[in-house]
């Protein structure tokens, strides 16, 4: 828990109970989540503390203070502007839902026009401050490479490009702007949608994914240019328990998310 402000009791809403929701609400102190709302479309068994809901009114009606989605694309392009239109904060991990351009358009003016927050986590990456503030010079470049371990691929396109199972040698599957990767690869892609929300766009990020047999984790590097500031970071996470193309870093990453509204709250 941070120090310094108080963390108050809050009703959290999640979108989606599987590896991620579960993670995080098992990293949260019940005494600061008294109240906690679940929209999850398929029935689920019950769960003592948790409410279920499996249409997004219901989960509007249910009034909590912010929301949490974490089921991929599809679901946060259903539910995400609903709720700020609702007035109800979102914290999204699926971030390369904003890689259409009309979607984040819409959802940016009903955050306007409804007064509320959409906030981004860094998910799986750093460096976001400095990227943040370089977004105003000119000519600001971002190279970025993603590598995981076969298995990390599996589900995805690259299985159409690579044999992941008898991968031998690292191997880039794809080539392509952040944009054409978090809407190709929107399980795996999230990373690059951090750093194009946060710098030069969708359209300017330019990316590499890469299946290495020999990668000990999930590796995010990327490179900065700028008139002002050049700078490299290279991360390697520890995948998740529960799905290999998951950063344990991106569950932290929404819980601090969550542990801050909360400490503005009191």
């Amino acid at each position: 828990m941070p120090h310094g402000k108080r963390i108050e009791p809050m009703h959290l809403g999640l979108i989606g109970y599987g590896n991620i929701g579960q993670a995080l609400t098992r990293r949260i102190s019940p005494d600061l989540l008294p109240h906690l709302t679940v929209l999850q479309r398929r029935a689920s068994e019950a769960v003592e503390g948790i409410t279920f809901v499996q249409d997004i009114n219901a989960l509007i009606d249910a009034s909590p203070d912010i929301v949490v989605e974490c089921a991929g694309h599809a679901a946060a392009k259903a539910y995400l502007l609903p709720l700020v239109n609702a007035g109800i904060p979102v914290i999204s991990a699926s971030l390369g839902v904003f890689s259409d351009a009309a979607f984040h358009e819409d959802i940016t003016a009903a955050a306007q026009a409804s007064g509320t927050s959409v906030i981004i986590p860094t998910g799986a990456i750093g460096g976001l401050d400095i990227l943040r503030a370089l977004a105003r010079t000119p000519d600001l470049t971002v190279e970025y490479q993603g590598i995981k371990p076969p298995q990390a691929w599996k589900g995805s396109p690259a299985e159409t490009v690579l044999n992941l199972d008898r991968l031998t040698d690292r191997e880039v599957f794809f080539s392509g702007t952040a944009r054409e990767a978090a809407a190709t690869y929107p399980k795996n892609a999230n990373v690059v949608a951090a750093l194009a929300l946060a710098g030069p766009g969708f359209d300017a990020v330019q990316v590499e994914l890469i299946a290495d047999p020999a990668a000990p984790g999930n590796i995010h590097s990327y490179a900065v240019t700028s008139p002002v500031c050049h700078y490299q970071m290279t991360v390697e996470n520890e995948a998740s328990a529960g799905n290999a193309r998951t950063s344990e870093t991106t569950i932290l990453s929404l819980l601090s998310e969550v542990e801050a509204f909360a400490q503005g709250q009191g």
